[in-house]
């Protein structure tokens, strides 16, 4: 052997070795198989996150080019693999279409997520000297597969509650679903909140708005359950609570089966509640609380705080401007909320008398809005 020919040899050496390395070559866009399932996602307009299966051959990624959809996990392996495909709310009011790419290599290939737009009630009556400045409207149309959507989490929140956590409550208060039991969900323009059986026990839900407000006007728009047992309500509790009835509550709406078509709302605070006989309410009969909508709402100043049903006022409750927290603490943000309670020291008429036979009974709410002054 020469000197030139060993020479030659060595980087031979070194490129047979790396030949032999054992990793696989690199896919080529031939033979690359991505399937998704479904084919494609068509959302509603409000935020949420769906699951997609792939199914591929090869070693694969996935990105998207919007910032409103994001995907979990950015790439997975042959075989199948769940993604997560998360979107933001879309209050633009016109649909919209993002872009996922899948690659593998050389390999790419699209896949489609539409999200339609929320569509905005037309001409929305606004309280003289107030703007609208929150809305939920409940117009979010059902999931690819067919499920009713479940509250916007960026908006709402869920509390969990044991039974008789709260005034000897006989529910257990669960998030949206509890199993396959729905007890929260926006189908048909509203939300319904749903008391319903579930074993030995009745669950339903308590949901709160996760933005707070100081002072403004607030309305829903609602349908009651009857039958002796149902205590739905519409209120609103400090977003910094940490003694009740020190930090102040006001109810805008409260009703009981037990007592038909009358509605009620009140302020607790720690002059005033009902355990030492002092609360201050309002009560009105109006017709149909159980079987047409109406509209219930509180305006709330520095000044004084008033309740209202289908337009008339029919409570007052005044600050007496002494600045004592004992009779106004309710100069702090509030935030609102809506639950649907079973019996109870008010809902079971201080006996627990409550009639099962009316379960499942259904809250509705078609809308919820929040006026502040211009």
């Amino acid at each position: 052997m020469n000197r030139m020919t060993g020479i030659l040899l060595i980087p031979l050496l070194v490129l047979l070795g790396c030949g032999d390395s054992g990793n696989e070559p690199e896919p080529t866009p031939s033979n690359v198989t991505i399937t998704v399932s479904p084919e494609m996602l068509d959302l509603s307009a409000s935020a949420g996150t769906e699951n997609i299966t792939v199914n591929a051959n090869a070693e694969w990624g996935i990105s998207s080019g919007q910032g409103w959809c994001k995907v979990s996990p950015s790439g997975g392996v042959a075989g199948n693999t769940v993604v997560k495909v998360s979107v933001e709310k879309n209050s633009s009011g016109q649909p919209r279409i993002a872009t996922l790419t899948f690659t593998s290599g050389k390999f790419s290939q699209p896949y489609i997520v539409t999200q339609e737009g929320l569509v905005q009630p037309v001409d929305i009556p606004t309280p003289p000297g107030y703007s609208l400045v929150w809305q939920e409207e409940f117009n979010e149309s059902r999931l690819s597969d067919g499920r009713a959507p479940l509250l916007n989490t960026e908006e709402w929140w869920y509390e969990n509650l044991a039974q008789g956590a709260v005034n000897n409550e006989l529910q257990t208060y669960v998030g949206g679903f509890s199993g396959t039991d729905t007890v929260a969900s926006v189908y048909d323009g509203t939300l319904k909140i749903v008391a319903r059986k579930q074993g030995d026990k009745v669950i339903s839900a308590r949901v709160n708005t996760n933005e707070s407000w100081t002072y403004g006007y607030f309305e829903a728009r609602l349908k009651v359950p009857g039958g002796k047992g149902t205590w739905p309500a519409f209120w609103m509790m400090p977003k910094n609570f940490n003694n009740w009835p020190d930090d102040g509550e006001i109810d805008i709406m409260e009703y009981v089966g037990f007592d038909p078509n009358v509605v009620h709302s009140s302020i607790h605070c720690k002059a005033y509640y009902h355990s030492i006989g002092t609360q201050k309410t309002g009560t009105k009969k109006i017709t149909n609380a159980e079987t047409e909508f109406h509209v219930y709402a509180v305006e709330w100043t520095s000044d004084y705080i008033k309740g209202f049903v289908d337009g008339e006022e029919y409570f007052r409750f005044d600050n007496d401007k002494k600045g004592n927290k004992d009779t106004w603490p309710f100069n702090a943000p509030f935030y609102l909320k809506l639950n649907l309670a079973w019996g109870g020291d008010w809902g079971g008429n201080g006996t627990q008398d409550v009639d099962e036979t009316k379960l499942p009974a259904t809250y509705e709410i078609d809308y919820v809005r929040v006026f502040q002054k211009n």
